[in-house]
């Protein structure tokens, strides 16, 4: 899935190196680990994060019969984010989280919020969910976008939210929120223009992992 194996031993202490593209990763083994409590990450930086992407998802299906979105191992979606890195989130069945990103740009920093009503809550929601990984905090951003009444999304922003909203329904096991989000979204992709569906691209492929999930 991520490479090649080139080490591996069970004694005296577990151990296993795992290699793609001249990058190497070592794994050691911890009696009574638990790897959902986990916080280890590492971020790799690529000039290939498409085509990283694309593998990581093809090798999950082969090895699990789908692309896992939730629980471990799990593959997070491949977005652009506000510090001009586009990137995704992968970790592994030891808890083990990596940042596969490829910058975009110079400028490290967060961009500032929008203004706009729903590409702020888009902006927030995201963070709290991919970022600080509060996925109960970017559910409320994301209902409170959702339920306003005064102001109406386009509909590449609402595939947006319905996407992110489904997405980390399933990180919280609220499967009825989650099922009803999906149906909305996949009724409102049928009905893109090609430009919309342009512009909701990576949207649009998060949206059929989940479906496939």
């Amino acid at each position: 899935m991520w490479g090649q194996v080139t080490f591996q031993q069970r004694r005296p202490n577990p151990y296993a190196v795992v290699e793609r593209g001249g990058i190497q990763l070592h794994f050691f083994g911890m009696k009574q680990y638990d790897p959902t409590a986990s916080y280890s990450m590492c971020y790799v930086r690529t000039d290939a994060v498409d085509e990283l992407h694309a593998a990581f998802r093809a090798g999950l299906k082969a090895a699990y019969g789908r692309i896992p979105t939730r629980g471990l191992p799990r593959i997070g979606p491949l977005k652009d984010t506000t510090y001009g890195v586009r990137q995704f989130l992968l970790t592994d069945p030891g808890g083990n989280c990596l940042r596969i990103g490829q910058p975009a740009n110079d400028d490290p920093h967060h961009r500032a919020a929008p203004k706009e009503t729903f590409a702020r809550a888009l902006h927030h929601a995201a963070l709290l969910a991919d970022s600080k990984e509060d996925a109960a905090g970017a559910a409320r951003i994301l209902d409170r976008a959702l339920g306003n009444e005064d102001e109406h999304p386009t509909p590449v922003q609402l595939l947006r939210l319905l996407v992110l909203r489904a997405d980390v329904a399933g990180r919280l096991t609220d499967q009825r929120t989650a099922a009803s989000a999906l149906a909305r979204a996949n009724a409102l992709a049928l009905a893109l223009t090609e430009e919309e569906r342009e512009a909701a691209r990576d949207d649009l492929t998060r949206l059929r992992e989940l479906l496939e999930a």
